[in-house]
């Protein structure tokens, strides 16, 4: 799973997409989705649906939310809900859909020859990881609808897919240029290491995990440590 960073832009790298020509996949199907309410009474009234939906998904959970309780939440009545969204799969959607901004991967990237790539590498495992972070609730609820929604799991994969082969291409640019190790396939070694960082933050963020001593995981610690793997793995210069 390779989601989240904050959309400002890194040197040498384009946060918003796989590539310039390649939009990042959403993160829940766009067709279950009505158009949006025509007045602002409406768009105030759904907008409020979606926040509530995510307090009572993160608090809850997917399996035990009610859509009694998100009306609730929201401080709408029940009957309300029905005008916006059908069930609790499209409300779910639409939290996705306007949380996915904030979950963009900024990838390896493209590396200029002016660039530094250590630099550019921990700057994208710091954004990402601060996204994750923000987003940890979230996250940990994704993990629990893959498992029982096959619509979402698809589209969670899909977009997992296309930043691991962003990821690949940005190995690829680092192996033409003579700093990463060209004898490793750029696909198996962008699955490896991305995969690496997604389940740290997850155990870090999304489960809480403590180290030894039963204090959190430091964030510095987090971010130097993944980022001295990559680059050990790809064998930067200097990391031999």
């Amino acid at each position: 799973m390779s989601l989240a960073s904050d959309s400002s832009r890194i040197p040498g790298m384009d946060t918003t997409a796989p590539e310039d020509s390649e939009k990042a996949p959403p993160m829940a199907p766009l067709s279950s989705l009505r158009e949006p309410p025509a007045t602002k009474r409406g768009a105030r009234t759904r907008a409020a649906l979606v926040q509530a939906a995510r307090t009572v998904f993160e608090r809850d959970g997917y399996l035990d939310t009610r859509l009694v309780d998100i009306a609730k939440e929201a401080r709408c009545a029940t009957g309300s809900f029905y005008t916006y969204f059908t069930n609790k799969e499209e409300v779910l959607a639409a939290v996705l859909l306007e949380a996915q901004e904030d979950m963009l991967h900024p990838g390896v990237g493209r590396v200029q020859g002016t660039d530094d790539p250590y630099a550019v590498l921990e700057a994208s495992n710091r954004a990402y990881l601060e996204a994750y972070k923000r987003n940890a609730k979230l996250m940990r609820l994704l993990e629990q609808v893959a498992q029982v929604e096959p619509v979402f799991r698809e589209f969670r994969s899909r977009r997992a897919d296309a930043f691991i082969r962003r990821n690949a291409r940005g190995i690829a640019d680092l192996q033409a240029r003579g700093v990463a190790d060209r004898e490793l396939d750029p696909m198996m070694a962008s699955r490896a290491l991305s995969g690496m960082v997604s389940v740290m933050a997850y155990n870090a963020f999304a489960l809480g995990e403590r180290q030894e001593e039963g204090t959190p995981v430091d964030f510095e610690e987090l971010v130097s440590t993944v980022t001295r793997l990559w680059a050990n793995a790809l064998r930067f210069p200097g990391h031999r």
